[in-house]
């Protein structure tokens, strides 16, 4: 099973690039919600949560995520350490899920594609880019937060042309309407190297 990874920055698009994909029957599997949902019910993952940062990661059997927010969020070490948990569980459940899927190919989408070293776990990777002022503008109206919020944001992630330089393919997302011939291109690309790889 051929592994694509889809990546970008917070207001890109990607999400709304990966929608694309699964409308064409492919099967996306969303990181950052599965994360959310190994940290809450992996036992191994919880217990190793718990030993790292305190029972106080959990309250009731839930993620105290507000908690665990203001342990990692200043300090990049412990940001590392609950990395370092997580992300071997994400690879793991992929993996897993992966084998599961009947297609040509599956996509992992990962707002931190490479800061995660995820990208070590797919044969294809797709940056998807947008001008900062309309990241900002979505993100605003979707978030409902203030421009200088989103721009801190953006501050902390990889910039496009870090992802341009890392990413196989990249996608500029401007127009939605531009972007299903680019989608269904790439489909076609990936679909004809996944049948090559396996010799159909």
């Amino acid at each position: 099973m051929m592994k694509v990874g889809i990546t970008g920055g917070i207001g890109s698009g990607k999400s709304t690039v990966c929608r694309l994909f699964a409308r064409l029957g492919v099967a996306v599997y969303d990181s950052d919600r599965e994360a959310k949902r190994l940290m809450a019910e992996d036992a191994a993952l919880r217990g190793g949560i718990v030993g790292r940062f305190g029972a106080g990661s959990y309250a009731d059997g839930v993620l105290n995520r507000g908690y665990l927010a203001a342990r990692v969020f200043s300090d990049p070490e412990a940001l590392a350490a609950l990395n370092a948990l997580v992300h071997p569980a994400v690879l793991a459940d992929f993996a897993a899920w992966s084998e599961r899927q009947t297609g040509d190919y599956v996509i992992l989408e990962s707002a931190i594609l490479f800061e995660a070293g995820l990208e070590h776990a797919v044969d294809r990777t797709v940056a998807v880019l947008a001008p900062l002022d309309l990241r900002i503008a979505r993100t605003c109206r979707r978030d409902g937060c203030d421009a200088d919020a989103v721009r801190r944001r953006i501050a902390a992630q990889a910039d496009d042309d870090t992802l341009r330089e890392r990413a196989d393919f990249a996608v500029v997302n401007v127009f939605e309407s531009d972007l299903e011939p680019t989608v269904a291109e790439l489909h076609r690309r990936f679909t004809l190297e996944a049948r090559q790889r396996h010799g159909n």
